[in-house]
């Protein structure tokens, strides 16, 4: 989300960044013990003298900036804030934890069948389909059921053969032999025992045969109808058991290694939006994706009711438990900048202290895991930490004028309220030009101290040679209205719009 732009945070981090460029020059390595103290103003803190008074835009007395000394004095880096400006600056804190680091991956999925609860129907004999008990797909059939009679002449034969091995003489070894050997037939052709039973039991060779439900579960799939010929081997019927399914979710790359199995697992359905179904991670397939970077993962989901369909599209939630304890900081307190992370962390009595801080795993609920840095139970500002990073990169750059060997010149001069919001003079007179703080401004150099004739802001001396750091660059063209539709208003110095009013902003050149 885009963050509204303010120009006073402008102008202090161009004062910052003026001062730390006039008072870099001979920077030591630490404080020096004569080092003098200085002094600023708690309405206007970019206003900064090495002496005491008044400040010269409200006539407020300057408050001395106090460095901390002894094992109890707070750090360099803190920053003391009262309540009434905590509350404006919607200062607001929360605690880090310490707790079971747990992150949650979303990505999406289709339901599938399982494929270890598919069954397939086929003969292992020629034969024509006398009778057909299952006639249409998506029939639910359970395991003994019929599907359908047979007649084959291969089948016929061997319940022939069982009979008359069975009508031979028991004691005879070699009848035995055969008795057994016709039995087995008949198993070989896929003939249950029930089945050969009851042949045994009528004595009577039938015309056809029933083949009957390997599993239970819905049928899918049939590929016969009544009276066809069939061969050996021929699938006739699919069937599947719903009771079971599986959904094939898509993992990126970078979330693979967070992937465990037997994590638990949460997808819903656009069928029902308000139902979640629970499951586990069985399988991680071990190919990546050529084009969509991503790896299949098999969830495993108990299916009653047989709302979950295959084909369905799911999202997926998958849960994993990554440590059993960690430090977890909200992920609104950290500030990066590319390079660090910094958090505040609220010391004591109005103070907060900047922390550089190493972060580990992104977890749930907007928490992050904290390497270093940080621990459990310290409070961290979660929200106003902008202003205070502000604030703090200005007490860095005070503490860095405490240690030169010459000090900057602080001094205003008095009664020139014109050059009131200077933070930092330079070390010499000679050959200062002067630019507005306003970002959109500082491209224009003035000769004398004043106010900036567009925005009405004191005017900041700058050395020359510092120019080419802040400027963009460039010599002023025209000034022109900021509203789009009054673009076509050139004038050749600064003011206020003929068409609207507003005030005229300057066009530069581009630097060559």
């Amino acid at each position: 989300m885009l963050r509204p732009f303010r120009p006073a945070i402008c102008a202090r981090l161009l004062v910052l960044f003026l001062a730390v460029l006039f008072a870099g020059v001979n920077i030591s390595a630490g404080a020096a013990e004569g080092a003098k103290t200085l002094y600023t103003c708690g309405m206007h803190p970019q206003i900064i003298q090495d002496h005491p008074g008044n400040c010269p835009i409200c006539g407020m007395k300057l408050t001395p900036i106090h460095k901390g000394d002894g094992p109890e004095a707070a750090s360099s880096t803190a920053i003391t804030v009262d309540a009434a400006t905590a509350q404006n600056m919607n200062l607001r804190t929360a605690i880090v934890q310490a707790g079971p680091l747990r992150k949650t991956i979303r990505t999406v999925g289709t339901i599938d069948y399982n494929e270890t609860a598919l069954a397939e129907v086929t003969t292992k004999f020629k034969g024509w389909i006398e009778k057909l008990d299952v006639d249409a797909t998506g029939v639910l059939v359970h395991q003994g059921e019929p599907m359908f009679e047979i007649y084959s002449p291969e089948l016929y034969s061997a319940e022939a053969e069982f009979l008359l091995a069975r009508s031979a003489a028991t004691n005879d070894p070699g009848a035995m032999e055969l008795r057994e050997t016709a039995e087995n037939k008949l198993r070989f052709f896929d003939v249950s025992e029930a089945q050969i039973a009851e042949l045994a039991t009528n004595g009577l060779a039938h015309k056809t045969m029933p083949v009957t439900a390997p599993i239970s579960g819905f049928v899918i799939e049939k590929n016969v109808v009544q009276g066809q010929m069939v061969d050996a081997g021929m699938r006739l019927y699919r069937i599947a058991d719903l009771g079971i399914v599986w959904v094939l979710a898509q993992i990126y790359e970078q979330d693979l290694p967070f992937i465990q199995l037997g994590s638990e697992a949460v997808v819903k359905v656009a069928s029902l939006p308000d139902r979640e179904f629970r499951g586990r991670v069985t399988f991680i397939y071990p190919t990546v994706d050529e084009k969509t970077r991503t790896a299949r993962v098999r969830l495993e989901f108990e299916n009653p009711g047989y709302f979950l369909k295959p084909g369905m599209f799911a999202s997926a939630q998958i849960r994993v438990e990554l440590a059993d304890s960690a430090v977890l900081a909200p992920d609104s307190a950290v500030l990066r900048s590319g390079t660090k992370n910094t958090v505040f962390v609220a010391v004591a009595d109005g103070k907060f202290e900047a922390r550089e801080v190493t972060l580990g795993v992104e977890a749930e609920a907007g928490m992050l895991q904290v390497l270093s840095g940080l621990k459990a139970g310290e409070r961290l500002v979660t929200s106003g930490q902008f202003m205070l990073d502000s604030e703090s990169q200005l007490n860095e750059a005070i503490e860095k004028m405490r240690g030169t060997a010459t000090p900057a010149k602080m001094d205003l001069t008095a009664g020139n309220a014109e050059n009131a919001a200077t933070a930092v003079a330079p070390a010499e007179s000679e050959g200062v030009v002067y630019v507005c703080p306003m970002p959109e401004h500082v491209s224009i150099v003035y000769e004398h101290a004043g106010n900036c004739p567009i925005c009405g802001m004191a005017l900041v001396p700058v050395m020359p040679s510092a120019l080419k750091l802040i400027q963009p660059g460039g010599k002023v063209l025209y000034y022109t209205c900021p509203m789009p539709e009054h673009s076509m208003v050139h004038e050749d110095k600064p003011g206020k719009c003929p068409l609207c009013a507003m005030t005229l902003i300057p066009v530069m050149a581009k630097p060559q």
